[in-house]
């Protein structure tokens, strides 16, 4: 199943929710949210900084990554970033593809 790296910061109204519902209430929420889409929480971090949160998420295809990322960021309480992880095998199979591309000006 493909993986993701979703970064997540709140937005205003949102850190209220955070501190009423707590970080576990939040993971719990996040967690039955990706379940049922078809898909795990590897790992789930807390974080200050650019993000609040930071997870590693195993999800079915794009299409759930990214109904995910639309569902939480509707709300307007949450902004995420969300970038498909790839294997190191993934990355060969990538380098050994032929792409006619040409450089600007050459």
């Amino acid at each position: 199943m493909p993986k993701y790296l979703v970064q997540a910061s709140y937005i205003g109204e949102g850190i209220k929710g955070l501190q009423k519902e707590k970080a576990a209430g939040r993971i719990e929420t996040v967690k039955r949210a990706v379940e049922g889409m078809g898909g795990k929480i590897e790992s789930f971090y807390w974080a200050f900084g650019e993000h609040d949160v930071v997870s590693i998420m195993d999800l079915p295809d794009n299409i759930k990554a990214a109904a995910l990322a639309f569902a939480v960021s509707s709300t307007g309480l949450v902004r995420t970033v969300t970038t498909p992880l790839l294997t190191a095998q993934e990355v060969d199979r990538a380098l050994g593809e032929s792409v006619g591309y040409r450089p600007p000006g050459r």
